[in-house]
C-alpha cells in the first residue's frame, strides 16, 4: 500500500520542525494534516528562493522532489533507491515510501543500537531464547550458555546474519526482544524513519515488522557514520573464540562467512565504485534485499537500496545497475 504523502510531513522536514520545536522549548505541534506539499515538490519546503539548503539537522539529507519513479531502467525490485550522500540528492527511486518487509537488513539498526548502547568488550551470555527453529533461518551456530564479547557477537550478527546473535544482543542490551524492539522504534523515529515499525532484532517475518526504502536510507546513513559499523558490515569472513563456562568441552573457534556475493567475488560491482559496507536479507515474504554504502573514484559516497527483488541473481545484477547510475 502506497503512503499518501499529501498532507503529511516528509521525514527530513519533520526532523527540521521537531528539532526547532525542541530547541525553542515549545510543545510539539500536531503534524497530521498540518502541512501541504506544493505542486513544485517536497524539496521546495527546505530550500530558499535561490534553491539553497538551510543549515540545520536535516540539511545534509537526501529528499526526493516528488513521490514518483525516477531513473529506474534496468532495476527489477518492488522498491529501490539510490541516494547521493555527498550531494544530498536522490538519483533513482521507485516506491520508496511503500511498506516492505526488510528481512535481515533489520540487523543494520540492531547493530547500530548495540554499538551506541553497549560496551564492545563486555562478555555476553547467549540466552535460551536464542534457539530459533524457523525453517531456513540464518544462524551463527551459537548455543545457549555460550559466551563471547559483544564485539564478536556483532560480527556474528552481520557476517553470517545470525538470528541467534540478534536475540542474544537484544537480551544483552534490553533484557528481552520486546524491550529491544521498543528501543529500535524509538531510535528509528529519532532518525525520521517514521513509516517503519520493528518487533524483533533479526527481521524474521511478522506483519507488524516493516520499513520503507526511504526509512532504511535514513537508518543506514546514520549507521555509516560509525567507523566500527562500517568495519563490521564490510567483513567477508571472521573467526573468533566462543567460550562455554558450563561445559568447557564446548569451547571452540568459529568462522563466519558473509552471504554477500559481492564480497565473495561471485558478482562484480559497478565499474569505478567501491563497496564501503552493506547488509543482505531474504525471506519468502521479503524477497531478496540488499543495502549498500559505496564510493566512487572521486570519493563521493552513495547508499543503494533494493527491497523485494524476486530472484537472487537478479538482485545483484539490479544492484550493480542501480549503483552505476551514480556515474551517469
Amino acid at each position: 500500500m502506497k503512503y499518501d504523502l499529501k498532507g503529511r510531513l516528509c521525514p527530513a522536514v519533520l526532523l527540521v520542525c521537531l528539532t526547532a520545536a525542541i530547541l525553542s522549548g515549545c510543545s510539539q505541534p500536531e503534524l497530521e494534516n498540518t502541512y501541504r506539499f506544493p505542486e513544485s515538490g517536497l524539496l521546495s519546503l527546505i530550500t530558499d528562493d535561490q534553491g539553497l539548503r538551510p543549515e540545520g539537522y536535516a540539511a545534509d539529507l537526501c529528499v526526493p522532489e516528488a513521490d514518483a519513479d525516477l531513473n529506474t531502467d534496468g532495476v527489477n525490485a518492488k522498491a529501490f533507491g539510490l541516494f547521493d550522500l555527498s550531494g544530498a540528492e536522490v538519483l533513482s527511486q521507485h516506491n520508496i515510501y511503500d511498506k516492505v518487509y526488510p528481512a535481515s537488513t533489520t540487523k543494520i539498526l540492531t547493530c547500530l543500537i548495540a554499538l551506541e548502547r553497549g560496551d564492545p568488550d563486555e562478555m555476553v551470555t547467549v540466552p535460551e531464547e536464542a534457539r530459533i527453529t524457523v525453517s531456513g533461518s540464518s544462524m551463527a551456530d551459537l548455543q545457549p550458555g555460550d559466551q563471547l564479547p559483544l564485539r564478536d557477537l556483532l560480527y556474528g550478527l552481520m557476517v553470517p546474519s545470525g538470528n541467534d546473535a540478534a536475540v542474544a544482543i537484544a537480551h544483552h542490551i534490553s533484557g528481552d526482544v520486546e524491550g529491544f524492539a521498543s528501543v529500535m522504534n524509538s531510535r528509528a523515529k529519532q532518525l525520521g524513519a517514521t513509516h517503519s515499525h520493528f518487533v524483533n532484532p533479526h527481521g524474521l517475518p511478522d506483519e507488524e515488522h516493516y520499513v520503507t526504502v526511504y526509512d532504511m536510507y535514513l537508518i543506514f546513513q546514520e549507521a555509516m557514520k560509525n567507523p566500527e559499523f562500517r568495519k563490521i558490515a564490510r567483513t567477508a569472513e571472521y573467526t573468533c573464540a566462543v567460550e562455554h563456562p558450563a561445559d568447557l568441552s564446548k569451547n571452540r573457534d568459529v568462522t563466519w562467512t558473509s552471504g554477500n556475493a559481492f564480497y565473495s567475488g561471485k558478482f562484480s560491482f559497478a565499474d569505478n565504485m567501491e563497496i564501503l559496507c552493506g547488509k543482505t536479507g531474504h525471506t519468502n515474504a521479503a524477497g531478496f534485499c540488499l543495502v549498500l554504502g559505496e564510493k566512487d573514484a572521486a570519493g563521493k559516497q552513495y547508499v543503494s537500496i533494493i527491497m523485494n527483488s524476486p530472484i537472487y541473481e537478479q538482485m545483484y545484477v539490479s544492484m550493480r545497475t542501480l549503483a552505476a547510475k551514480s556515474q551517469q
